[in-house]
């Protein structure tokens, strides 16, 4: 890793706690070993969704618990290595998605689920995107009662239209500042926790232009002008600067299911 012995604090971007954003996190020689596995495997592992289509190891996630399958040793090599390096999960990744995007595929916001330990690590392969972090509704919705409170309104009607409809406003501009995106390029590692993971959403937009303008880890946009297949563009309206998306990205979402269960049923 080009990193070397930096600590994954230096890798901290933005001001929402915590994303940690490593650029190189492996070579291209170790991307191409990983590729080369995802695409030998039986046809059969891949399973098609509606907007992309992914390959499962580690066993059967459920909110009681995995239901595991032993990971094979091509992933084991990597999951380690985030372990090792970050030092963020308390046992060892059992887990891990491999999503295939083509280049007009994305996801729809989202948050993990409960049966995951709240550190989400994704290394990014072949293709560079954009992964958009935006504030949960729960969040949205606690935030306006918890400011109404604390400046002493009212939620039960006593309020002047003209100070709700000021609140409001104000509530919404600083949602809108909380929202922020990444640029993740191929090597990279992501890893998100606390408020990124348990009060924000995270998506990738279904485009095959992505927008740089929240981009917080800017550093990585200059590497577009010289990726091969990635050419910027301006957007005449909004003067905001993208990205054409022009090939197909792999991600690989490492995580650890704390409870192991032999049967799910049987306790």
């Amino acid at each position: 890793m080009e990193q070397g012995y930096r600590p994954v604090e230096d890798y901290v971007v933005g001001s929402l706690p915590t994303l940690i954003y490593i650029p190189n996190f492996i070579t291209e020689a170790e991307q191409s070993e990983l590729l080369h596995h995802i695409y030998e495997v039986s046809a059969t592992r891949w399973k098609n969704l509606k907007k992309r289509r992914l390959q499962n190891w580690g066993g059967v996630v459920h909110e009681k618990g995995l239901l595991p399958q032993e990971l094979p040793p091509w992933l084991v090599k990597i999951t380690k290595r985030i372990c090792d390096y970050t030092s963020l999960f308390p046992s060892s990744i059992n887990h891990v998605l491999i999503n295939e995007y083509l280049h007009d595929q994305g996801i729809m916001p989202h948050q993990d689920g409960p049966a995951y330990f709240p550190v989400v690590s994704i290394l990014s392969l072949q293709a560079p995107v954009v992964i958009d972090f935006t504030p949960h509704p729960k969040w949205r919705e606690c935030s306006e009662k918890d400011r109404l409170s604390s400046e002493g309104l009212s939620t039960s009607g006593q309020t002047s239209e003209v100070a709700m409809d000021n609140f409001l406003n104000e509530s919404a501009c600083s949602l809108k500042d909380d929202q922020c995106s990444l640029l993740l390029m191929p090597c990279s590692l992501l890893v998100f926790k606390d408020q990124a993971y348990s009060d924000f959403l995270h998506g990738i937009q279904d485009s095959t232009v992505h927008s740089l303008a929240n981009v917080i880890n800017v550093s990585e946009c200059m590497k577009l002008e010289e990726w091969k297949e990635s050419h910027l563009t301006t957007n005449g309206k909004t003067q905001e600067h993208c990205f054409n998306r022009t090939s197909t990205r792999v991600s690989l979402t490492c995580r650890l299911v704390p409870k192991v269960r032999k049967n799910l049923f049987k306790f």
